[in-house]
């Protein structure tokens, strides 16, 4: 295997990130986040009280934006460290 950019893999798991919060977003929107995550639980053996709190577009633009950074974050160190480990192996 080759080095990476590490740049491009940022974008890749920040959009990533991003686009499952615009999903999770449009869920809460469309009333079905709670039945998911009712769903998910359960495959766990796990049931908690919760409730989920109403869409507020302004909460949902700063989620998404957020995670994408994390994802971009995320995925760029990775991409630094696999430079790394790549040098370090080929004796670079």
């Amino acid at each position: 295997m080759n080095q990476i950019s590490a740049h491009k893999v940022g974008l890749a798991l920040g959009g990533l990130f991003g686009i499952g919060h615009v999903v999770w977003a449009l869920m809460v929107l469309a009333g079905l986040a709670k039945t998911l995550l009712d769903w998910i639980l359960g495959l766990h053996f796990l049931n908690l009280q919760y409730s989920i709190d109403p869409f507020s577009l302004g909460n949902a633009a700063l989620l998404v934006v957020v995670t994408a950074v994390i994802g971009y974050l995320v995925g760029y160190v990775f991409g630094w460290l696999w430079n790394l480990a790549y040098r370090t192996a080929h004796g670079q």
